[in-house]
């Protein structure tokens, strides 16, 4: 390896710039909760779903001459939603799996590394 003297400027522009590319372990894990956030929410947000099916499922008409067009089209409105709010849930889930997994690491790798903010890749 060979050494070369730097001007401060250049050395300070260099690494500034360096520096802008790269997220802080802080940032990251600001990051990581603000995603937990938004999973904590949906989570939420599918309860009440959950809740509103079920009082749907239990106000729902006995009798009658049966399910007319326009009800129809709505049962199959709200079952392809329902599918796609679960398809989409599936993918949260899993990406919270992948953010508890990059915690861990983030964990394993501050317990061995230095203190203090370092630039995370």
């Amino acid at each position: 390896m060979m050494r070369v003297l730097v001007p401060a400027r250049l050395r300070k522009a260099v690494r500034t710039w360096f520096d802008s590319r790269y997220i802080s372990i802080s940032d990251h894990r600001q990051d990581i909760r603000d995603a937990l956030w938004e999973v904590q929410t949906v989570r939420r947000e599918m309860a009440t779903l959950q809740s509103e099916v079920e009082r749907l499922r239990n106000a729902r008409p006995t009798g009658g001459s049966g399910i007319g067009r326009a009800d129809k089209a709505k049962l199959d409105d709200t079952h392809r939603l329902a599918q796609e709010t679960a398809k989409a849930l599936d993918g949260v889930l899993q990406n919270e799996v992948l953010v508890w997994q990059a915690i861990d690491d983030l964990r394993s790798g501050s317990a061995s590394g230095q203190p203090g903010e370092q630039p995370c890749a």
